[in-house]
């Protein structure tokens, strides 16, 4: 059972439910109400029933099926050791899960039957790839520390839409997040509020349906950086509800932005994981 309280007024509970857990089927949600496991201020209710800022939802569903992966299997596990755990997070999931949201953290520490593991960086909900978790104080340190004096470089595959005219750049611009508006705002110029942002790509293949694959680096890490970059020079990345096409995805039926973080790189380390310097750590597939 898990209780929701709904931020804004809504015209349909469907629809609002979809929206809120990305794995969560029709096919469950009606089941649900016809089996009268969603409630609204305890009353329960229809799939025509509106709802209200400041209602209450239960939801008498299990947990697999509104958040999906649920478990850590072996084969999420890329890299392993005393100190530190390399773990491919799959899209739909939050690296920390967030108001009663099982997210990737506690499922990492389900595995290893402990409660001390922490996510040294995040990734996006819908962006798949590698996130590195520390197995103790003094690796979490020093993996913040490496972070931050860029010793570990973060490499992305994606897929845009467009062929860019130079095949490998260095782009350069600034970026605000607004947090009521949940997204980003880039500009070539510098703003108050607005960071220096750095991202560079290379062209792979340019495909003969109109789109890109592209291997992107992360020079700066912030928020919807990739996706927001890209879009701005005139490439958003396929699936991307919030600055892609939509018409586009929909041609393409891409529903889920085709981004994954698929490779890191250590170019140096320091103690208690110096071992890890000159290591690159991929993803499977």
């Amino acid at each position: 059972m898990i209780k929701i309280t709904v931020e804004k007024d809504q015209k349909q509970i469907v629809s609002y439910l979809k929206n809120k857990f990305h794995n969560l089927s029709n096919g469950t949600i009606y089941k649900a109400l016809r089996n009268k496991d969603i409630r609204v201020n305890e009353v329960k209710i229809s799939e025509n029933c509106p709802i209200y800022a400041g209602d209450e939802i239960t939801l008498y569903i299990k947990d697999e099926l509104l958040y999906g992966i649920q478990k850590l299997d072996k084969t999420n596990i890329i890299y392993d050791d005393e100190n530190i755990a390399i773990v491919f997070k799959s899209q739909d999931i939050l690296v920390q899960g967030e108001k009663g949201e099982v997210g990737l953290e506690q499922l990492v520490n389900e595995y290893y039957e402990t409660t001390h593991i922490v996510a040294c960086h995040r990734l996006d909900r819908n962006t798949s790839g590698l996130v590195i978790f520390a197995k103790n104080q003094e690796a979490e340190k020093a993996i913040s520390e490496m972070i931050q004096n860029h010793m570990i470089r973060k490499i992305y595959r994606c897929t845009v839409v467009g062929h860019p005219k130079n095949k490998k750049m260095t782009l350069k611009a600034f970026l605000f997040k607004d947090a009521k508006a949940s997204n980003v705002i880039i500009s070539s110029e510098k703003k108050k509020g607005y960071v220096e942002i750095i991202t560079k790509y290379e062209v792979i293949t340019d495909n003969q349906d109109g789109t890109s694959e592209l291997e992107v680096e992360l020079i700066t890490g912030r928020t919807h950086q990739i996706r927001a970059h890209l879009a701005y020079i005139g490439y958003p990345i396929l699936g991307d509800g919030k600055y892609g096409i939509n018409e586009v995805n929909k041609r393409f039926k891409k529903t889920k932005q085709e981004l994954t973080a698929y490779k890191l790189i250590f170019d140096d380390a320091i103690e208690p994981i110096e071992y890890l310097k000159g290591k690159t750590v991929k993803t499977k597939s």
